[in-house]
């Protein structure tokens, strides 16, 4: 694939990966994305996960035509993109590889003392390969420490590490939104602020093109994607709506959260419900991000939560959930715990308003039950 005259992609659609990261299902795949850039001097940015390393090598061989590389830049050293590196360094021994101390740092805890031609550069440092010019970023903590991107300033092309990236192979005809939010909000989200810092950083320079390391390049309508990654790293929510999380046993919590959603549709309310048990939890964990209202409602178990509801609301605490509106329903058939199990989950978090309304569950939804479901559904429309 060309990206630019010069600029070629290298990089590999992975079909047969089930979990990415041992954890995220991706029905789709996804792509491990690697550049070229030809010019007086030859530079590779980043490698591939050892699955694909082969197919990897054999693009990199067929763009370079016989010529051999000059410089390996690496932009982030989490295996799906740097695990390759040992075979590209075995065929091209020549080669320099780029990277900043951190990169170094956490490539030999990988691989050893393998790195006997290095480049350590800085923040804002230059490297020319001739008509073309690199000029490196750093992104700590978007989001490992070692993180940078690289801005070829020539053509106006940025090289952003996993920022912009999304889940699903290039050769899936999908929208961007939907696989680039579950993607950010479970890898990234925690490092919000860090990416605000990166975003202001990207503002002063002129981008023509974006290159990240999974999904697709991007090079039109950069504000849309620009901008998305501003509400989602401040926190924001992106759509009004609300979701409904629940956990339920025998399907009482259910009936009674499939009520409530129902009750704020016939208000006009966008509602997205989630069977916490069933559903892909980055899915639960993207929406609850997406919209700027949260119901959880969760059976007492054990005298504590539901183990599916327990995960969420961690996940959640630890990926920095704020700015939202929430509420919660409990469901027990003798003492009734988890709405203010749930309730704490939310302390310490940033800027949430908490309805005081709490539909409690005793066993099965009644008739008292579908009242308290109107008023809650009430406070939530306001």
């Amino acid at each position: 694939m060309q990206i630019t005259n010069e600029i070629k992609y290298v990089g590999v659609n992975d079909r047969t990966i089930d979990l990415f990261e041992g954890q995220y299902v991706v029905p789709n795949g996804v792509s491990y994305n690697s550049y070229v850039i030809i010019d007086d001097k030859i530079a590779v940015f980043d490698t591939v996960d050892k699955r694909k390393t082969e197919d990897w090598l054999s693009n990199v061989e067929n763009v370079l035509g016989g010529k051999k590389p000059d410089y390996l830049v690496i932009s982030h050293m989490e295996p799906d993109h740097s695990a390759s590196i040992d075979a590209f360094l075995k065929k091209y021994p020549s080669v320099t590889v780029v990277g900043n101390e951190k990169t170094f740092n956490i490539a030999e805890r990988f691989f050893g003392d393998i790195f006997k031609n290095k480049l350590v550069v800085k923040e804002g440092e230059e490297l020319s390969l001739g008509k073309h010019n690199l000029k490196f970023v750093f992104a700590p903590m978007v989001h490992w420490p070692e993180v940078m991107f690289t801005y070829e300033t020539t053509e106006k092309v940025l090289f952003s590490a996993d920022a912009f990236g999304k889940f699903g192979a290039l050769d899936v005809d999908e929208e961007w939104a939907c696989e680039a939010r579950r993607y950010y909000f479970n890898i990234v989200g925690k490092y919000g602020a860090t990416v605000q810092s990166v975003l202001k950083k990207a503002a002063a320079l002129d981008i023509k093109i974006i290159c990240p390391l999974h999904g697709p390049v991007l090079n039109e309508n950069l504000e849309y994607y620009i901008g998305k990654y501003n509400i989602w790293s401040s926190y924001q929510p992106e759509d009004k709506g609300v979701l409904i999380a629940y956990a339920s046993i025998y399907g009482n919590t259910a009936k009674a959260a499939e009520q409530l959603a129902e009750l704020l549709r016939e208000n006009g309310e966008k509602v997205a419900v989630a069977d916490l048990a069933r559903c892909d939890m980055a899915e639960a964990i993207e929406d609850a991000f997406r919209y700027d209202r949260l119901v959880t409602a969760s059976v007492t178990y054990d005298g504590g939560l539901f183990p599916a509801m327990e995960s969420f609301l961690s996940h959640l605490k630890a990926k920095n959930y704020q700015n939202r509106t929430v509420a919660f329903i409990e469901n027990g058939s003798w003492a009734p715990m988890s709405g203010k199990l749930m309730r704490g989950f939310f302390d310490g978090m940033k800027n949430i308003t908490v309805i005081d309304k709490l539909v409690t569950v005793k066993s099965a939804v009644k008739d008292d039950t579908k009242e308290e479901l109107k008023q809650l559904a009430a406070e939530l429309v306001k």
